[in-house]
């Protein structure tokens, strides 16, 4: 990490998840142009959060370089709110969220791909694409909590937040079968009423596993180097 200076490392992450949003939304898919849009796929609702994650990254660090060495309060203060929310984005959203969609495509693309990403798809989507929707997301994110110690709220309000979320979309994705009459992945369409409502409790237990997870190492990765530090000295 020494070699490439954060700042850089996150600029540059935030150009490739514009260059990845910006070719996937130039697709000629026939799914973008049904209900909902993009915005019925979960892989596309986190390529946003984490842009907009990584744009919030790169906002403090251009902050950080304009208002070093000034003695405004008020600048302070502005900066230290967004360092509050930007920690609570990669909590909250960032980690989970690309996680789960990381674990979860591989794990159903590995078992079944045409229960999550039907091989009719490798005619619109080039291989490098899928990469950077299913595969990069997670390290980049892990880059980003090794690079800058980030603050986590309390865990309940975190999993309350997670909650909020993880409702939200299966809401979102009850209310486009509602609609349209089709579930927005394959897996979804292949299994009885009960077997889905287990499906998405198994999906918000594990989301919420994931919270927890990201928590964890966050803390081994910052406070345990600092806990040594204290013995030594």
């Amino acid at each position: 990490m020494a070699l490439i200076p954060s700042q850089v490392l996150r600029a540059a992450i935030l150009l490739s998840y514009f260059s990845i949003l910006c070719h996937y939304k130039a697709l000629d898919m026939p799914a973008h142009q049904t209900y909902g849009g993009s915005w019925k796929f979960l892989t596309f609702i986190n390529l946003v959060i984490q842009a907009t994650f990584f744009g919030l990254c790169v906002l403090i660090d251009v902050s950080s370089l304009l208002t070093n060495g000034g003695d405004s309060r008020e600048q302070e203060r502005q900066h230290k709110k967004l360092i509050g929310l930007r920690d609570w984005m990669m909590a909250v959203l960032a980690f989970p969220v690309g996680a789960f969609v990381v674990f979860t495509f591989w794990t159903l693309y590995l078992y079944d791909r045409e229960l999550v990403y039907p091989k009719l798809l490798d005619n619109f989507i080039p291989q490098w694409l899928n990469h950077g929707m299913h595969t990069t997301v997670l390290p980049f994110v892990v880059i980003e909590m090794r690079t800058t110690h980030h603050k986590y709220p309390r865990r309940l309000w975190g999993l309350v937040a997670v909650c909020v979320f993880s409702m939200a979309y299966i809401s979102w994705t009850c209310w486009v079968h509602h609609v349209t009459g089709v579930w927005v992945y394959p897996v979804l369409e292949r299994v009885s009423s009960i077997a889905r409502a287990a499906f998405f409790s198994a999906m918000t237990l594990l989301i919420f596993i994931l919270y927890v997870l990201g928590e964890i190492l966050n803390s081994y990765i910052w406070e345990q180097p600092q806990k040594e530090k204290v013995k030594d000295e």
